[in-house]
């Protein structure tokens, strides 16, 4: 079994302990070190069995680890991850996936990945590094989700659609085929994408349209 540390000891860090115990049900293939978390007031607890053993600063202690990060919002995931490499420029990612997941052998994953329960990914889509889909979401044939993409629970993202780099899809939103959101967008839980969506803006609605832009 290898090694595992996973990053962000809150609601999300705890699901994701729980969903590698249920990959080592199927398969043993990792045994969990512990978390780590850049909140001090947390460090050397136990958390659902599993004790906070450091912060970013900590990486290089572990160097034969691998590590996911499971902080939910893109941008903060990103820079997290920046941070983790440049103290320690050989640290290694892993990919977790939920043994309930259904996909076909045609989907490219990259490092660092987490996929949640009752997903459904189809064929001939590619998904990037650092990337969370959450719970009982569904991708369509030809789909792109770019690095540090984060769909949250229940996201419908329909064929040939093109998701940018760092932007987040609200709980229960649903994207038509064809469409791309902008990079570092994050569009709101329900909203319905009928047209493309801008990069670096909040959009919210059905149709989703952009409120409010930032840098």
């Amino acid at each position: 079994m290898k090694d595992i540390i996973i990053f962000g000891a809150s609601g999300f860090g705890r699901e994701v302990a729980w969903l590698i115990e249920r990959i080592n049900t199927v398969s043993p293939t990792w045994n969990i070190l512990g978390f780590m978390d850049d909140n001090e007031s947390i460090q050397g607890e136990i958390i659902n069995g599993y004790k906070v053993i450091g912060n970013t600063k900590d990486v290089s202690k572990y160097p034969n680890a691998y590590f996911v990060c499971a902080v939910g919002a893109s941008k903060i995931r990103e820079k997290i991850i920046n941070n983790m490499k440049n103290i320690n420029p050989n640290i290694k990612f892993g990919t977790v996936i939920d043994p309930s997941v259904e996909m076909s052998d045609l989907v490219a994953i990259g490092e660092g990945t987490i996929i949640c329960a009752h997903t459904i990914i189809t064929v001939n889509i590619e998904i990037g590094k650092h990337v969370i889909i959450n719970l009982d979401c569904t991708i369509g044939h030809d789909a792109v989700l770019n690095d540090f993409v984060t769909l949250y629970p229940s996201v419908n993202v329909s064929g040939i659609t093109n998701i940018g780099h760092a932007s987040e899809l609200g709980t229960g939103l649903q994207i038509i085929q064809g469409k791309k959101v902008g990079d570092y967008s994050v569009v709101g839980a329900g909203s319905v994408i009928v047209k493309d969506i801008p990069d670096k803006c909040t959009a919210v609605g059905s149709p989703a349209k952009p409120i409010k832009f930032f840098e």
